[in-house]
């Protein structure tokens, strides 16, 4: 099932000469195409790639490579070149050499390049940053600190308790429909992503937080045309990203001593606590709906910094 359509990126010449324009542009919209309706990748994903290739094709303008004819790896060499020297963290120039090698790709098979120019192109190294957690105790700190009976207190407590019981993405949490809970089960049917589905399932805690919400809280937020979405914000509508993540880093700052995390930080302490408990790596990668083991694998590397640092504090020949 291919993605939702996404608004048309917004393209501003930026100084491209006419001609040079018109085929950057009629590029840039045949990719976002490509990559919704062929790749099925989300609205977000489509905006994120087709704002990478447009920063590319500013950076040739301002060096009078106006048509895509004159798009060489020595150019795409310098547009990272250029992130380097004003100063962007190696994660973004990794992630636009990625965009850009899709690009550079799908142009080549299309005929709109002559040959894959972005092939041989290299990623900056990222360095790996360990996720913050939280520990198996202050996770029950903050749940047991969602005790607000008004409705927004108990869907905030089924947010909270869901994103740390599965383990699921905040994307995931927000296009639950009801029709994807199984009670019985205490199961989740999550749309990942590609649109990629897998059944998670949720702990009595999570299931009891639910329950009251759909039961005692949805009622009082839901509307005409509210439509059959799990979690519903103040005006009735399905709940965004940005108002759960708001309410992860409200949660978490009402408890002393938490640090600051949102929903991916509960993702985290979910796979790491999970892992801790014995879980085989690759359960917590279905879990998780990873696509690749080697990215579950940085959770192991949690887990073992943890011990070194607990066994540190607590030996006495450490």
């Amino acid at each position: 099932m291919a993605a939702a359509p996404c608004d048309p990126p917004s393209l501003d010449h930026g100084g491209v000469g006419d001609a040079g324009a018109r085929d950057w542009d009629a590029a840039l919209l045949r990719f976002a195409d490509y990559l919704a309706a062929e790749r099925g990748r989300s609205a977000h994903t489509v905006r994120a790639y087709v704002g990478d290739i447009t920063d590319l094709r500013d950076h040739c303008a301002t060096r009078s490579h106006d048509g895509l004819d004159a798009l060489t790896l020595t150019a795409l060499r310098g547009w990272l070149a250029g992130m380097e020297r004003r100063g962007l963290s190696r994660s973004t120039m990794a992630r636009r050499a990625a965009s850009a090698r899709v690009f550079t790709e799908w142009a080549s098979h299309r005929g709109i390049l002559e040959a894959d120019v972005g092939e041989r192109l290299a990623s900056p190294r990222r360095g790996r940053r360990l996720p913050t957690v939280l520990t198996q105790d202050q996770a029950e700190t903050v749940m047991g600190s969602l005790d607000d009976p008004s409705a927004m207190g108990l869907r905030d407590r089924a947010v909270v308790e869901l994103l740390y019981a599965t383990g699921i993405r905040v994307s995931e949490l927000c296009r639950l429909d009801i029709d994807d809970v199984d009670e019985g089960r205490r199961t989740l049917r999550v749309h990942g992503k590609g649109d990629r589905q897998r059944v998670v399932p949720y702990g009595v805690p999570a299931a009891q937080a639910l329950e009251e919400w759909l039961q005692r809280g949805r009622p009082g937020f839901a509307r005409d045309g509210s439509g059959p979405a799990v979690f519903l914000g103040e005006r009735g509508k399905r709940i965004d990203p940005r108002t759960v993540r708001r309410l992860v880093h409200r949660v978490l700052a009402g408890v002393d001593g938490m640090p600051d995390l949102g929903p991916h930080g509960l993702r985290h302490s979910a796979a790491t606590h999970v892992l801790e408990g014995g879980a085989d790596l690759r359960a917590v990668q279905e879990l998780l709906g990873h696509a690749s083991l080697a990215t579950t694998q940085v959770y192991t590397h949690v887990s073992v910094e943890r011990l070194r640092s607990t066994f540190e504090q607590a030996h006495p020949r450490a």
